[in-house]
């Protein structure tokens, strides 16, 4: 498939077959993928948790108020952002360049994150956008079925998963085969609606 197909037949799925289970091998190859998802300062400030045991995946789907997808689906995973990334061992971001360049990423980071929650949450929010898109997308190359979710109870979520303290949740994306197609498109807005060249009207 190539990317404009996937782009245009990547859907929601909301009904997943249940007896159907990624390979580890799948797993690992999505997840691969997913971490050459682009991130501002390559900084990399995404985390994911990957759950496939059935009983870990059955307090998330209480705790997305008890939507069937991360019961059903093969694959749930959890796409978190290090607040701390910026500080944590910043020049190895850059290891195969100088160290000129190193050391200018670093200090860039700095500025603009050491008194900035605001920016590192953002930056956190962007990096797992990016990212999730790129689970979608290579998901369905690989003959897979997706579905991006926020529907969930934040702080029942994050003790399932264990958050660290300066990490938040963005979103859940389940991965499986699609046990029945997903509804027509609610309906896109034209691209003069959206699109607006050099500036708005």
């Amino acid at each position: 498939m190539d990317t404009f197909d996937a782009i245009k037949t990547r859907r929601a799925i909301k009904k997943f077959d249940n007896t159907y289970k990624m390979s580890d091998e799948q797993v690992q190859s999505l997840m691969k993928l997913t971490l050459l998802s682009p991130t501002s300062y390559n900084q990399q400030n995404w985390r994911f948790v990957t759950v496939t045991d059935q009983a870990v995946k059955e307090q998330i789907h209480v705790a997305a108020r008890n939507q069937a997808q991360p019961l059903d689906g093969s694959l749930v995973i959890l796409l978190c952002g290090n607040m701390s990334a910026w500080k944590d061992d910043p020049m190895r971001y850059w290891k195969n360049h100088p160290l000129e360049k190193q050391e200018h990423v670093r200090d860039a980071m700095h500025k603009k994150y050491s008194d900035s929650p605001q920016n590192r949450r953002d930056e956190a929010m962007r990096s797992c956008g990016f990212a999730a898109q790129t689970i979608m997308l290579a998901a369905k190359q690989m003959g897979l079925d997706s579905c991006p979710m926020v529907g969930f109870e934040y702080d029942e979520m994050a003790k399932i998963i264990n958050l660290p303290d300066d990490h938040i949740i963005v979103m859940m994306i389940v991965v499986g085969k699609a046990a029945s197609p997903a509804a027509e498109r609610g309906g896109q807005l034209s691209l003069d609606e959206v699109v607006f060249e050099n500036k708005f009207d």
